[in-house]
C-alpha cells in the first residue's frame, strides 16, 4: 500500500511538473537562453584568458631567443679573441637559455591546442544560442497563438451564460399570451354556465344579441351613411 501511495504521488508530481512546463514553457526556454548566454561569456573569458598567456609566452620565447643569438655572436668574438673563459660562460648562460626556450615552446604548444579547442566550442555554442534565439521567437508566437485560442475557446465554451441565456429566450418566447388565455378561460365558463347561449341563439338568427359589440357599431354607422 505505501508504496502504492508513493508511486501515485510520483505520478501526481510529474504530472503537475509536465502541466507547470507546458504553462511556462516560453520563460523557461528564456531563462535557459540566459544560462547559455553567461556560459557563452564565461567561455569567451577563458578564451581571451588563453590567447594572453599564448602572446605572453610568444613574446617572452622571442626576447631570449634573441638574447640567445646575441650571447653566440658575444660568445664566438671571445673565442676569437683567446677569452675561452669568456666564451665558456657564455655557453653555458645559453644552454640555459635554450633549455628555457625548449620549455616555452611545449608551453606554446600546449596553449595553441587550447585556444583551438577551446574556439571551437566557443563558436559552436554561439551558433547554438542563434538557433536557440530563432526557436525563442517562434516558440513565443506559437505560444501567444495558443493562448488567444484558448482564451477565445474559453469566451466561446461558456456554456453556462449561453444556456441560460437560450432557456430564458425559449422561456419568454414560449409563454402563453395572459389576455389570449383569460379570454379563453371566459369562454369556458360561458360553455359550462351557458350564460352565453343568448347570444349563440342570437348569432343563429334567434332574437337580438345581448351584448353590443364593435361589429355591430360598423355596421350601424355605414347604414345611416347609405
Amino acid at each position: 500500500m505505501i508504496n502504492m501511495f508513493s508511486t501515485l504521488m510520483k505520478s501526481f508530481s510529474a504530472k503537475a511538473e509536465d502541466r507547470i512546463v507546458d504553462e511556462y514553457a516560453v520563460e523557461l526556454i528564456e531563462q535557459k537562453v540566459r544560462e547559455a548566454e553567461a556560459g557563452l561569456a564565461g567561455a569567451k573569458r577563458t578564451l581571451a584568458s588563453l590567447i594572453m598567456r599564448q602572446r605572453s609566452e610568444e613574446k617572452i620565447l622571442n626576447s631570449i631567443t634573441a638574447r640567445a643569438r646575441d650571447l653566440e655572436k658575444r660568445a664566438t668574438a671571445a673565442l676569437d679573441a683567446g677569452r675561452d673563459e669568456l666564451a665558456q660562460d657564455a655557453a653555458e648562460a645559453i644552454a640555459d637559455i635554450e633549455n628555457e626556450a625548449s620549455v616555452r615552446r611545449a608551453t606554446m604548444d600546449e596553449l595553441e591546442r587550447r585556444v583551438s579547442r577551446t574556439k571551437m566550442a566557443v563558436e559552436k555554442a554561439h551558433r547554438r544560442i542563434i538557433d536557440l534565439k530563432q526557436g525563442l521567437i517562434t516558440a513565443r508566437a506559437i505560444d501567444a497563438d495558443r493562448r488567444t485560442h484558448k482564451s477565445l475557446d474559453r469566451s466561446l465554451s461558456n456554456g453556462s451564460a449561453i444556456h441560460e441565456a437560450e432557456a430564458l429566450i425559449a422561456r419568454v418566447t414560449n409563454s402563453s399570451d395572459p389576455l389570449e388565455e383569460s379570454n379563453i378561460l371566459d369562454e369556458i365558463d360561458s360553455s359550462l354556465s351557458k350564460a352565453d347561449i343568448g347570444d349563440r341563439m342570437a348569432r343563429a338568427g334567434f332574437g337580438e344579441k345581448s351584448k353590443i359589440e364593435a361589429t355591430d357599431v360598423i355596421a350601424r354607422l355605414k347604414s345611416q351613411q347609405n
